[in-house]
């Protein structure tokens, strides 16, 4: 199936590394959103476990939350510059 779809990307016109660009981009937001799904995980389990800390978990969650997402969008905008330069 990976090679239909790279002989189809280069029957278009693309490159191989046009392909490796959207595959590295996808790749990217699939682990940030695994990502944030584990920390939102870990910030709901420590809430149950001491609830009068919820304020300082919700806030470093936020936090750490930010800071994946950040590296992801990185991530994807040089995998899409890969794509398209």
């Amino acid at each position: 199936m990976l090679s239909l779809l790279a002989m189809l990307l280069l029957e278009i016109g693309g490159s191989m590394s046009a392909f490796g660009g959207a595959i590295g981009a996808g790749l990217a937001a699939l682990a940030a959103g695994i990502g944030i799904g584990q920390i939102g995980k870990g910030a709901v389990e420590s809430v149950a476990r001491q609830p009068e800390m919820s304020n300082d978990i919700q806030g470093k969650m936020i936090i750490m939350a930010a800071l994946i997402e950040g590296a992801a969008l990185f991530a994807i905008v040089v995998g899409l510059l890969t794509l398209f330069v």
